[in-house]
């Protein structure tokens, strides 16, 4: 029913059953991993006016599991990419999973999909920094040739003293280009 991918790793698409309506995928070193989709794989899709929360967990220092909600997939919304980086150090919010014993390794996170009302899904407040940036992908791609130019035309600075002077090529000075 549902699909979890990290990049450079394989799909997921055996997502444990830890009951009726709710599913967890372990996710090893966890720490190395900066976002992850979770996605519906278009065999069975929800039941009507239901969607699926998305948490992630992962140990705290004393090897207790923290829970935080993520956001959700719907049959109108069947996939959704999740920063994770940054929510490793946050507490944890209420959730679903808690009753259950899940067993947890240092290492390993998990991704929880729980089965829920439309209705509650709109209710619920998932954490601020797990959503991927919506800063649109031409601006995104331009913020980073620029970069890419500055650092590349950078590789190739020299000090006024090693400069060897040559009246047919022109110098622009590296602040002129960080400032523009």
């Amino acid at each position: 029913m549902f699909g979890c991918l990290v990049a450079g790793r394989l799909v997921q698409t055996d997502a444990q059953q830890v009951a009726e309506d709710k599913f967890v995928f372990n996710l090893p070193d966890y720490e190395s991993i900066n976002h992850v989709v979770v996605f519906m794989l278009g065999t069975v899709p929800f039941p009507e006016r239901m969607g699926g929360s998305v948490y992630i967990s992962y140990p705290d220092h004393s090897g207790m599991p923290v829970w935080q909600l993520l956001g959700f997939i719907t049959n109108e919304k069947p996939s959704a990419i999740f920063k994770i980086s940054g929510l490793k150090s946050g507490e944890g919010t209420q959730h679903p999973f808690g009753a259950m014993c899940l067993p947890q390794t240092p290492s390993v996170a998990q991704i929880g999909i729980s089965v829920e009302l439309l209705e509650q899904l709109a209710q619920q407040t998932p954490v601020a920094n797990a959503a991927v940036s919506n800063v649109d992908s031409f601006t995104q791609f331009t913020q980073k040739m620029l970069d890419n130019f500055y650092n590349f035309a950078s590789s190739f600075a020299v000090t006024q003293a090693q400069m060897t002077p040559n009246p047919t090529e022109v110098f622009i000075p590296s602040n002129v280009v960080l400032k523009w």
